[in-house]
């Protein structure tokens, strides 16, 4: 029989003469009795037909079972949810998108928790799977490794899903026909694999790979390739030799290892969901880290990638060229990177990379460190009298360092996204969408819509946007969300009137209203607490527990 140390969880399922009722049940879904002498592996599955980013995962599941059990362990699949952003962007329901990465992560908690597992692959495809996924596996703290389902193809014509968006604000402008924007609906979305560019997905991957929760190699990879099959059979396998070394998730996901995860996500360019996800990925950790992390390590790391939604290049073309593993060999090599961080591999991320051949010279999808894009960091941390306790931009330098304008404001993303298109916003305007966050929303929708009609618009340059809601990976433009305190709560972004003086600096990275403290301060006064949108079910249970999006919008943090 296996020694305790491989069978930690599953004994006390399994063993002694007691628990024959267990085994009686297992029997029935297809375990021998060699079995019961095996470590369990349970396989959690983000698989569903609700979206491309997750409708080829169930096949993934089956190669990760293959792997664990090749290498001797009982591999257990199991299914947690997803919904899909793209698909109910701009709608009511967007509002669970958000929701979603506690259910994922309290679902995975929930079935490992009550059937024993001794270690977990985790498969994940739409953004908020991946930090779900994460944050339940650092709760459970039982050897584990996450595996990314995949990026998609690029569509015709060097389409993805930010393509669409755009079009619809090209078609409000009159720059786009009808026909086309139906030409470009049909051909943006071509197969599985979730959203192409450098957008939360691809993010989350690559700072979960940085993070060293996944094999090298993980995040860049295609949803339909060999190599991602390879990847879920070889993280099967891999598992067994965690749980048979004890090591777990505390051992990797620790301080350094985060650092090594934003130094990723700024050199690459990566979604401000990143900022929201790894503080609450922390969290579950037991790290501490807030929002002057990103600030310091920022200060040092440049942004190398020219990726979308800001760049040229989709996730595909990376992958043609090596994936993330040379530019991380870069960071090492430059001391951006900690190289004594232990991964999922078994060994240390230096270890890891020593091998790693660099980019071939002819590419320019990644700069140089000495030729930046940005020689900081493009994820820019703002306080101000507007946001006392902060709020996330991504400022790539092409749309500027400092906005000033008139406040629009709106209490909702679709009056917001309505004013815009039908020529209500205009040049020098900063829109101002508020009861959008946690709380507010609830749920704490992203803008991609209003920011895709601003581009598609030719806007981009000349209107600014700040939200207490949040932002696709794929927004671009003079954006600033995740405003703290939120308007529901009572902070400054509830009292912004239409007209109002707003500077953004993001050299200074400061967020501001032009008017004294003193008619803030009697605005404030007068400022009564909305009532609640939802009174029962999910979106007002979350409502009650959330945190503030400062702290990563968790759910138990009491």
């Amino acid at each position: 029989m296996a020694n305790d140390k491989t069978r930690k969880f599953s004994s006390i399922i399994v063993d002694g003469v007691t628990q024959a009722p267990s085994r009686a049940m297992l029997h029935a879904v297809g375990f021998e009795d060699a079995d019961f002498k095996k470590s369990q592996i349970g396989i959690a599955s983000t698989w569903s037909m609700v979206t491309p980013c997750n409708m080829h995962i169930n096949k993934l599941a089956e190669d990760a079972a293959l792997g664990a059990d090749e290498a001797g362990a009982k591999s257990i699949i199991f299914n947690t949810i997803t919904v899909s952003d793209g698909i109910s962007m701009g709608t009511p329901g967007m509002r669970y998108s958000l929701v979603s990465r506690e259910v994922i992560a309290d679902s995975i908690e929930t079935v490992a928790g009550a059937q024993g597992f001794d270690g977990l692959v985790a498969i994940g495809g739409c953004d908020k799977n991946m930090p779900g996924c994460m944050i339940g596996l650092a709760r459970l703290n039982r050897p584990s490794i996450f595996v990314y389902g995949g990026t998609i193809k690029p569509g015709a014509k060097h389409r993805d899903i930010v393509s669409v968006f755009e079009a619809v604000g090209g078609c409000a402008a009159g720059k786009v026909s009808e026909e086309e924007l139906k030409e470009v609906e049909e051909t943006a979305i071509p197969g599985p694999g979730s959203c192409g560019g450098m957008y939360t997905a691809n993010t989350m991957a690559s700072a979960i790979e940085a993070l060293g929760m996944s094999l090298p190699n993980s995040s860049a990879q295609e949803a339909v390739s060999a190599e991602k099959k390879e990847d879920c059979h070889r993280a099967g396998a891999a598992v067994k030799a965690l749980i048979e070394k004890d090591i777990k998730p505390s051992d990797i996901m620790t301080r350094k290892a985060f650092e090594n995860a934003i130094t990723v996500v700024i050199a690459l360019g990566g979604s401000t969901n990143a900022v929201l996800h790894l503080l609450a990925m922390a969290h579950a950790a037991n790290v501490e880290l807030e929002l002057d992390d990103f600030t310091r390590i920022g200060k040092n790391v440049p942004l190398l990638a020219d990726l979308r939604p800001s760049g040229k290049y989709l996730m595909s073309e990376l992958i043609a060229i090596g994936g993330i593993q040379p530019l991380m060999k870069t960071l090492l090599d430059a001391g951006l990177l900690h190289g004594d961080c232990m991964t999922v591999t078994g060994k240390t991320m230096a270890e890891n990379l020593a091998d790693v051949a660099p980019y071939p010279g002819e590419q320019d999808i990644i700069h140089a460190l000495d030729n930046p894009i940005k020689k900081d960091s493009h994820l820019v941390i703002m306080y101000g009298n507007i946001a006392t306790t902060g709020a996330v931009a991504k400022i790539t330098g092409k749309e500027g360092l400092r906005f000033t304008g008139n406040a629009r404001v709106f209490e909702s993303e679709e009056s917001a996204l309505a004013a815009i298109l039908d020529d209500t916003v205009v040049k020098d305007d900063v829109v101002v969408i508020r009861h959008e966050g946690p709380v507010g929303g609830p749920g704490m929708r992203e803008m991609l819509s209003p920011t895709g009609a601003i581009m598609g618009k030719g806007l981009g340059k000349d209107v600014a946007l700040i939200t207490d809601g949040r932002f696709s990976g794929g927004s671009h433009g003079f954006v600033v969300g995740h405003v703290t305190p939120e308007a529901a709560v009572g902070g400054p972004i509830a009292i912004i009137e239409t007209g109002d003086s707003i500077t953004i600096d993001a050299e200074n990275r400061t967020l501001n209203l032009n008017i004294p403290q003193e008619e803030i301060d009697a605005r404030l006064a007068k400022w009564t607490a909305p009532a609640p949108k939802e009174n029962r079910g999910v979106l007002a249970k979350y409502a009650r527990l959330v945190c503030s999006a400062s702290e990563g919008a968790v759910t138990d943090k009491f």
